[in-house]
């Protein structure tokens, strides 16, 4: 296991671990633009290189005298005056390439590569830390891009490096030594690096990415690559084990969510019925007073018309028995008038004859 910041383990980050074109996948504008061939793509890496490099070093020299308020304008100054000087040694030097590369030389100042290193390690640590960082980084951009060029440039081109390889047929599809081909061969060769690191960590049983980390332990908090690390050297089983852990905290934590979930919608259930049963409860309630008052008028009402019928029948029985006492002597009047008629007549007849005699 490589210490950290050591030379060895700086270069072997830039270049296996932490490679910026098939791990961290930044400086894409480079990479598929200019890589239809193996020289460009070697010309390209190496000038990055010599800017990274140089960057990385003064910008570790003046980590403690840029205030941190202007640090990002003053990063972007130092990296395009070696980005400039190496425009320049190009065109005087190596015209063709510096033809064939055009204004990608210059736009190596926004390169997030050099820009991602200044910030989140240059500025952070000693500067022959820094020195080798820039170098690892490098070369291992230069390796990918030199390798991806040289495989565009044989399949559309039957070419590697400018020179014809064996009797290849006229015919070759050209779609490698253009952008969609780019694509294409970046992907297959991300595919084929992480197969290898798979392979290598399987065998030796030791994680090849490592997370940087402090004296105390921690992550690093300025370290751009952290969400890419995968923790310190240890062995697989030590990892399986964590992640089984980790499984299961996840599978016991999503049952309680679960448990959690299914008891609020219980309760959210049951409100509604408590909410009915109180409504019909306040509604029935408040309803009984109406309810005994409804009832009570309704027995009086009850009774006075059970009164009213019996008074009636007691004054029609009384009427009944006047009427008949009515009717009784009416007769009696009748049979007494003709015989007090029939008497007074009988008199008067006698007063009659015993005045004649």
């Amino acid at each position: 296991m490589l210490k950290e910041n050591t030379p060895a383990e700086r270069l072997f980050n830039g270049i296996i671990r932490e490679n910026p074109t098939l791990v961290i996948v930044l400086g894409m504008c480079p990479t598929l633009a200019v890589t239809t061939s193996a020289m460009n793509g070697i010309g390209m890496g190496l000038s990055t290189t010599v800017v990274l490099t140089l960057s990385n070093l003064f910008i570790a020299l003046l980590r403690k005298v840029i205030p941190d308020a202007i640090r990002i304008p003053a990063f972007i100054v130092i990296i395009a005056s070696f980005v400039t000087i190496v425009d320049m040694l190009m065109a005087g030097f190596t015209p063709d390439l510096y033809a064939q590369l055009g204004i990608y030389i210059p736009l190596i100042v926004v390169n997030c590569i050099i820009f991602g290193r200044a910030e989140a390690y240059a500025s952070k640590n000693a500067p022959v830390a820094a020195l080798f960082d820039g170098i690892g980084m490098g070369l291992g951009f230069t390796i990918a891009i030199t390798i991806l060029g040289a495989i565009r440039e044989f399949i559309g081109a039957g070419a590697v490096f400018g020179h014809t390889i064996g009797n290849l047929p006229d015919y070759m599809p050209s779609i490698f030594v253009m952008a969609p081909g780019a694509f294409l061969v970046l992907a297959v060769m991300i595919t084929i690096r992480a197969h290898i690191i798979n392979t290598i960590e399987a065998k030796k049983g030791v994680r090849l990415n490592v997370t940087h980390t402090d004296e105390e332990g921690a992550v690093c908090s300025g370290c751009a690559f952290a969400v890419n690390c995968a923790g310190k050297m240890r062995p697989l089983e030590a990892a399986a084990a964590d992640i089984k852990k980790t499984v299961a905290e996840n599978k016991a934590a999503g049952v309680a969510v679960k448990k959690a979930s299914e008891g609020a919608a219980a309760v959210a259930a049951a409100k509604p019925e408590a909410g009915k049963d109180s409504t019909e409860g306040a509604v029935k309630a408040a309803a009984e007073p109406e309810k005994k008052k409804a009832e009570t008028e309704a027995g009086h009402v009850g009774e006075k018309v059970d009164e009213k019928p019996g008074k009636d029948a007691g004054e029609g029985a009384s009427k009944a028995g006047t009427e008949a006492e009515k009717n009784d002597s009416e007769p009696a009047k009748e049979t007494a008038g003709p015989a007090e008629k029939d008497g007074s007549a009988f008199h008067a007849e006698t007063e009659n004859k015993g005045g004649e005699s």
